[in-house]
């Protein structure tokens, strides 16, 4: 009963609406700033890296996105007047165990499969960047503000907008589907895009796929802040290329052309590598229901009050 925990508190239309149509109108401005500007997306963030430096540019991506998290939690507390612990789970608590569990998993993923491209399937394609002094200055960063902007689109999509439109619409698929989209498009002024072409959102949009159904077959967020988490932290740190939206001083630098591996990179994740990731945590956290959990209706907040009293639904 993830998306009903909004019941607990002060739900208003208005209140659902104020932070995601600002966010959405902000990125639609960023988009179309992008698609008219004179200069490309990659030249543009290659112009600002030799100006300011590539921490200094990093930090003003990741900046306005990590504040973000302060509002939609501060929202959440003192305009919702709602827990925050209900926006990301339907349990007692937060679950650290599974955001543990899931950020190790897919980060040593990325780690184990970054390491095999670089010794024995793509040496050629990577270049040995690591400077300690550099990577010393980046690690925090890194280790403060990614989670931070990760949490903060868990947060948006997934918790505030998946939730309040799960009440709106009184079933799951709606939000799984519109939060999913959403997610994606938010990446379309990315300038990997730009440079791979709109093929990319495939991998974008089913990753937003990904992540929702993992949230509301889990009943929380736990799983998808893990995730995202490693995904972009270990990224970040591991490996980046001078095309793409975080840039830093990374440990190797990819070198190969844009969608030189559009194969391994967009559809393998989404069609393969995701159901699988699905179906261990479904083994692991013992799933079951997926048509009801997926497709099924949202309690009304009387039918959500009934069941809180007669005790909590099995996760």
């Amino acid at each position: 009963m993830y998306i009903e925990q909004g019941y607990k508190g002060d739900i208003g239309l208005w209140k659902y609406l104020i932070i995601p149509v600002g966010f959405i109108g902000f990125m639609a401005l960023n988009f179309l700033a992008v698609l008219f500007s004179p200069i490309s997306a990659d030249e543009a963030m290659a112009q600002m890296i030799e100006q300011w430096g590539t921490n200094l540019v990093l930090i003003i991506n990741l900046g306005f996105l990590a504040v973000g998290l302060l509002v939609v939690l501060g929202w959440t507390l003192l305009v919702h007047r709602q827990s925050i612990v209900s926006l990301t789970t339907s349990r007692k608590k937060i679950d650290f165990g599974r955001i543990f569990f899931a950020f190790l998993i897919w980060g040593g993923f990325i780690v184990g499969m970054t390491l095999l491209d670089v010794l024995y399937l793509s040496p050629d394609d990577y270049i040995f960047n690591f400077d300690l002094d550099k990577f010393l200055v980046l690690l925090p960063i890194a280790v403060i503000l990614i989670p931070m902007q990760t949490s903060f689109e868990e947060y948006l999509f997934r918790g505030h907008i998946m939730q309040g439109l799960g009440i709106a619409a009184k079933n799951r698929w709606v939000p799984l589907l519109v939060t999913s989209v959403l997610f994606g498009l938010m990446h379309i002024a990315n300038p990997e895009v730009a440079k791979v072409g709109y093929l990319i959102m495939v991998y974008y949009i089913g990753t937003g796929f990904f992540l929702g159904v993992a949230t509301l077959m889990d009943e929380g967020l736990e799983l998808a802040l893990g995730f995202h988490a490693a995904n972009n932290l270990i990224g970040v740190l591991l490996v980046t290329s001078n095309w793409g939206a975080l840039q830093s001083d990374s440990i190797f630098k990819s070198m190969a052309a844009p969608g030189a591996s559009m194969l391994s990179e967009v559809f393998v994740p989404v069609f393969i590598i995701y159901p699988i990731l699905l179906l261990v945590f479904s083994k692991k956290y013992k799933w079951t229901n997926w048509k009801d959990r997926l497709f099924g209706k949202v309690r009304t907040k009387e039918e959500f009050t009934v069941a809180n009293e007669t005790g909590p639904s099995t996760v």
